[in-house]
């Protein structure tokens, strides 16, 4: 497969499986654009792996081999040979994208965290893996510095997302809020399977709300180490997030009853407020 070829394949995947994300990256120029989106369908490919109603263990470590091997000799799947393009003009840590084929593994293994402790290593390895990997793309003045930034904004970006998926994660047999967090907020497992939204839920999601509010507030100080289209865009994820949480709090924190989602309209305020 060509490489346009290839990266006009992780641009659809991108617009048509990643609202929240495609809005910010529209943004930036094309290069980095096609770069971002490559690393988008690669973490959208493995994660739909570990969704599976059987987990594609095996896949995945196939996944984790191929990137191993990168950007030498990709095959004809398009996710790889646009990644392999990307990797080629950006310095992105290979590491990064084997973190995250490990946290998709993780969810072949695990459907439970004891602890935040035990939670954030898995959040680390299927956002703030990307988080990483993106700024590497956004070419930051300081990469030292912008490192761990950018991780710790992927940790704020995946507690968000804790937040507003944990019907859907239900579904999947999956609890990702923190076990000893349940019990101290008095919540139990039968609550989330009836979608009861009581005040012991709201306490228990105000705490998780702080939680991402601290982590974004330290993340958001990745912003002037990048260049302004850059930064625009990670405004634009941070700011549609935000936005998000917002939501949520002034629905009591009610996810069941309906997904929490920003029109158009309000993505533009998220973004313009934050």
């Amino acid at each position: 497969m060509k490489v346009d070829e290839a990266y006009a394949d992780v641009l659809r995947i991108t617009q048509e499986t990643a609202r929240n994300f495609a809005w910010g990256i529209r943004v930036l120029p094309g290069p980095k654009r096609r770069a971002v989106s490559a690393l988008y369908a690669f973490a959208r490919a493995v994660d739909d792996l570990a969704d599976r109603e059987e987990p594609a263990r095996a896949e995945l470590e196939r996944w984790k081999l191929a990137i191993e091997e990168l950007p030498a000799s990709p095959d004809g799947d398009a996710v790889l040979v646009a990644l392999a393009d990307a990797m080629t003009r950006y310095e992105i840590p290979r590491e990064a994208l084997i973190d995250l084929v490990d946290g998709a593994l993780m969810d072949c293994d695990r459907s439970r965290y004891a602890s935040w402790e035990d939670l954030r290593e898995y959040c680390r390895c299927v956002a703030g893996a990307v988080g990483v990997a993106c700024a590497a793309v956004y070419q930051p003045s300081s990469w030292e510095s912008a490192r761990p930034l950018a991780e710790t904004l992927g940790l704020a970006l995946q507690q968000i997302n804790i937040m507003r998926d944990v019907p859907e994660d239900w579904s999947l047999g999956r609890v990702y809020v923190p076990q000893d967090e349940l019990r101290r907020f008095g919540v139990e497992e039968e609550d989330i399977a009836s979608g009861r939204a009581g005040p012991e839920w709201c306490a228990l999601m105000e705490h998780q709300a702080a939680r991402a509010e601290t982590l974004m507030r330290e993340g958001l100080e990745l912003l002037p180490l990048l260049d302004r289209r850059s930064a625009l865009c990670v405004r634009s994820f941070a700011g549609i997030y935000r936005g998000l949480l917002d939501q949520m709090r002034a629905r009591d924190y009610d996810v069941f009853r309906e997904r929490p989602h920003l029109s158009a309209a309000a993505k533009v305020r998220a973004v313009a407020t934050l």
